[in-house]
């Protein structure tokens, strides 16, 4: 691409930008850098997360215990309210959603109690490769702590290209192992894939198996079916494309037909609420997924979630996917036109339908590629061995913004810059 056809493809790019319908909520985030390309990691702050945890501050002052009861809204259910507001982002009737602790976990009471529900299905547990590694770490707990050697009961499709995991592969594992549970994720962290988790959930049931998923990188950006598919259970987190702060609390998902389910970690948060002050002292666990809570919510923690869904139902989540798609579709194009005779590949795939919110831009000098781009305002992440990760957000990215990191990104590879940076000796990137 010469510099008259970059020219033309950049105003094309702010053509795009002003006829944006998803363009004015960039306006209600503050923008910590000049490109901010990590939402897939943490997401911005916004004006509305800053507000409803502002509210919850001046409730505890105003309030203090009343908050339980005359806060709005009401802290004692703010778990089951916030899950109200979520359940449309991933297809599911409000009694299966709440925001409840952490993403891990939530894996270990969910993986926990399904391996105890699973009647006569065998104890094995089937997951990936490719997973984030908390996630293997929970169910090899939980296995332990069932007597269950995880070496024989933890079961890993192995990936065919180091990058996707095909459901083909999944069925294979399965046709291979006895399986009662099939854990996956619906966006694999290191190269955007998007799974099918409706092939995955059917193969699951076609073997007998529990489905549940980890959408921790999908949640906010990709819409989901999950009562319609009939996933029995899933988690995630809310601070990455839901934008809710560091540490945010986390949500679960239970289908409704296993709201008869016990939980393995009891706690007095995920008693029936109208029994709950009886201070009985035998569990009365509520009638919904309400009943995986168990520690009394924290609302500090809760609060920026509740303005920070504000923003993602106004803005809508098939427009959200739809940007997502377009803004990702132009970073791969960019990236073959300019990049590649730079030794950079894409290592996301390439059809939309199998693409979550980020790409993984594959080169050696991966890490020091990505610690130049911050010395150039660009916030990407890296992700052994080799990849840097972009992701163009579609509540606050802009079209012009992915033409801008794709030059600088071909600056530091065509001027070598990035051999000014030490390779990476460890720590947190």
């Amino acid at each position: 691409m010469d510099d008259t056809e970059q020219g033309d493809a950049l105003a094309r790019a702010r053509e795009r930008d002003e006829s944006d319908p998803l363009s004015a909520f960039r306006e209600r985030f503050e923008i910590p850098d000049d490109y901010y390309m990590d939402g897939n990691s943490l997401g911005p702050i916004s004006a509305d997360a800053e507000a409803s945890l502002q509210n919850a501050v001046d409730e505890w002052r105003d309030l203090a215990i009343r908050g339980w009861t005359d806060s709005d809204p009401e802290w004692f259910h703010y778990g089951e309210r916030l899950g109200d507001e979520l359940a449309p982002l991933v297809g599911a009737r409000e009694s299966e959603v709440v925001v409840a602790d952490s993403t891990t976990l939530n894996i270990h009471k969910l993986v926990g109690s399904f391996l105890d529900a699973r009647g006569d299905r065998p104890p094995g547990v089937l997951v990936n490769d490719l997973d984030f590694p908390t996630d293997h770490y929970a169910i090899a707990a939980q296995l332990r702590q069932r007597g269950l050697d995880p070496d024989e009961h933890l079961h890993r499709v192995e990936s065919p290209d180091g990058r996707t995991v095909p459901a083909e592969a999944v069925e294979r594992a399965l046709d291979e192992h006895d399986v009662g549970i099939v854990f996956m994720p619906s966006v694999l962290y290191r190269s955007g894939q998007l799974l099918d988790v409706e092939r995955i959930a059917e193969l699951a049931h076609d073997h007998g198996a529990f489905a549940g998923f980890d959408l921790a990188h999908s949640i906010g950006a990709v819409p989901h079916e999950l009562h319609d598919l009939g996933v029995d259970f899933a988690v995630w987190c809310s601070y990455k494309y839901l934008n809710a702060g560091p540490g945010a609390i986390a949500g679960l998902y239970v289908h409704e037909d296993h709201h008869d389910v016990h939980p393995n970690l009891a706690g007095w948060w995920g008693n029936d609420k109208a029994t709950q002050f009886d201070m009985a002292l035998e569990f009365d666990p509520a009638d919904a997924a309400g009943r995986f809570q168990v520690g009394t919510v924290p609302v500090l923690s809760a609060a920026p979630l509740h303005g920070a869904l504000d923003v993602v139902h106004d803005a809508g989540i098939d427009r959200i996917r739809e940007k997502s798609i377009q803004l990702t579709e132009t970073l791969i194009d960019l990236a073959d036109d300019r990049l590649a005779e730079y030794g950079v590949d894409v290592g996301t795939p390439r059809e939309p339908a199998r693409r979550g919110g980020h790409v993984a831009l594959e080169h050696d000098e991966a890490y020091r590629i990505s610690e130049a781009l911050r010395d150039h305002g660009v916030v990407t992440d890296f992700r052994k061995p080799d990849v840097v990760r972009v992701a163009p957000a579609p509540l606050y990215t802009r079209f012009e913004d992915v033409h801008d990191v794709v030059a600088i990104i071909e600056e530091i590879l065509e001027t070598r810059e990035y051999e000014e940076y030490e390779p990476q000796t460890g720590g947190v990137t």
